[in-house]
């Protein structure tokens, strides 16, 4: 399903009138947009299929609300200006999850650990201190820098307790989040196959989830949990 401008043309007016009287005004657009929205994260699921397990049901189920939690936020306006969604993957043995993000100017693929539970974190940071050069050679691959650049997210300022403050991969154990993330044009959304190229963009993060999956798995001696 090919995405049209009249999706970043309707955006563009939410941005410009983000209020409830206004949507509520235009509501049967934005209906419009979702459906076609809906299309597109169904064809997109069909893709990455090919080559993940992915736990999300449908396309719909992906899409995140356009109405935004605006409760512990500064920013009272009530709308998201983008479309976003989300997808799992499937079964325990696989980790990371995939995001895309649909907005004039700012569309970008993303993927990796958001928040990663105190349990995991820990697993992540062990693993890490043991198999580190693993990591590193993934994230240093002539693929992955031309795709996502770096690995970036929030890290603590000093090295995590339990863990010798000179080791050689303290970068990585610092850090608390673990996220990928490649930006497009708004020409490549509205290609024909830009479904295609994002699912492709998923799998390209494929090498970095499969070292997470097995830091989350296995102990230290590479058995399963």
């Amino acid at each position: 399903m090919q995405l049209d401008k009249s999706v970043f043309d309707f955006l563009k007016k939410l941005k410009k009138n983000n209020g409830r009287d206004w949507f509520n005004a235009h509501k049967e657009a934005y209906v419009q947009q979702h459906e076609k929205m809906i299309l597109f994260a169904d064809s997109l699921l069909k893709e990455m299929n090919k080559h993940d397990h992915i736990e999300t049901a449908t396309g719909k189920k992906s899409l995140h609300r356009i109405y935004r939690d605006i409760r512990f936020s500064s920013d009272k306006t009530p709308y998201n200006t983008h479309f976003g969604g989300s997808f799992k993957r499937a079964t325990a043995a696989l980790r990371g999850g995939y995001y895309y993000h649909i907005e004039p100017g700012a569309s970008f693929a993303g993927g990796g650990f958001w928040g990663p539970s105190p349990e995991d974190l820990k697993r992540i940071r062990e693993d890490i201190a043991l198999n580190g050069d693993e990591l590193k050679a993934v994230l240093n691959s002539k693929k992955f820098k031309a795709g996502f650049g770096k690995l970036w997210g929030e890290a603590l300022k000093t090295a995590p307790k339990g863990f010798d403050k000179e080791h050689p991969h303290m970068d990585l154990i610092k850090m608390k989040q673990f996220l990928i993330s490649k930006s497009f044009t708004d020409e490549e959304v509205l290609a024909p196959d830009f479904h295609k190229k994002l699912s492709n963009t998923f799998k390209e993060m494929r090498p970095f989830f499969d070292y997470m999956s097995v830091a989350l798995t296995t102990d230290g001696n590479g058995e399963l949990l």
